[in-house]
Order: structure tokens, then sequence, then C-alpha cells
């Protein structure tokens, strides 16, 4: 009885303690270089770029869709295949890069009309290697060419 008695008497005394709180995220121990910026729009024409994150030159953009021209197959002459943002970049650096592309374009009242977003999924951009990367827009594309500016958005993952 008297084992009860106390176990009852320190439970009461006791505060209860305060709920534990998740662990703040911590930093990686490096972090991504990231660029971005709104530059002028232009459907199916190629606009240069001088962007150069710690030695990747980003040269070039240019959006339009995707259309098999003519030659063997001509039974798809003139079909479909999606609709891009094509991302030209040079790795100009010593070491290997691993981007990731995002890129958003609005109208000339600032409503968005698409996204699309990519990157080297295997591997990396060699030191000297050039690389062409599509990004694809999917579902919401249809008001693209009606485009005033766009965001581009570079992360870098070393």
């Amino acid at each position: 009885m008297q084992i009860l008695l106390l176990a009852a008497l320190l439970g009461l005394t006791q505060t209860p303690s305060a709920p534990a709180r998740p662990a703040a995220p911590t930093a990686s121990t490096a972090p991504l270089t990231f660029h971005s910026e709104s530059l002028a729009f232009a459907w199916d024409r190629v606009i240069p770029l001088s962007v150069n994150l710690e030695g990747l030159k980003v040269t070039s953009i240019f959006f339009n869709k995707r259309v098999v021209e003519r030659g063997f197959f001509d039974l798809f002459n003139g079909a479909e295949f999606g609709t891009r943002a094509q991302v030209e970049v040079t790795n100009t650096s010593k070491y290997a890069k691993v981007p990731g592309f995002a890129v958003a374009v609005v109208d000339k009242d600032g409503r968005l009309l698409g996204v699309a977003s990519g990157g080297t999924k295997v591997g990396t951009i060699k030191p000297g290697e050039t690389e062409t990367f599509d990004l694809n827009f999917t579902q919401v594309k249809e008001r693209l060419s009606s485009g005033d500016k766009f965001f581009l958005a570079i992360e870098l993952r070393n």
C-alpha cells in the first residue's frame, strides 16, 4: 500500500514534459548553387542567354512543339509529340556538373500559361561537354505561344 501511495504522490508532483520538437533541418554539407531570372519570351525562336553558374554556361533556350519532319517515316509526317523548352548548356569548368532546370511562362497580365522542368537524370555533364535538355510542358500548354515573359531557375547539384 505504501508503494502505491508513493507512486501516486510522485505522479502528482511531476510536471508533464514538453512535447518533443521535430529536429530542425540541417543544411547539407554542399549547398545547391542557384540562379533565377525573368526574361522576354519568344515562341519558336532561339533566345540567347548568358548565364554562367560555376562554369556551367547556359547559352540558349528555345520554346516550340516537337513535330516529326518529312523523312524516313512519312506516316508520322507533321505529327506533334509534345511542347518543350530546349535549354543548351556547356560545362566550362574542371568538374562534372549535375544541373536541374525549371521554366514558367506567363502572359502580359502575369497569368501562368505553363511550367516545365528537367535536368540530368543519370550521369553528369563532363568538363568541355555541351548538352541540350528538353523540358516538357504537359497538360497545361495550349496558350504557351502567347507568352510574354518566362522565368528560368537553375540548380546545380555537385
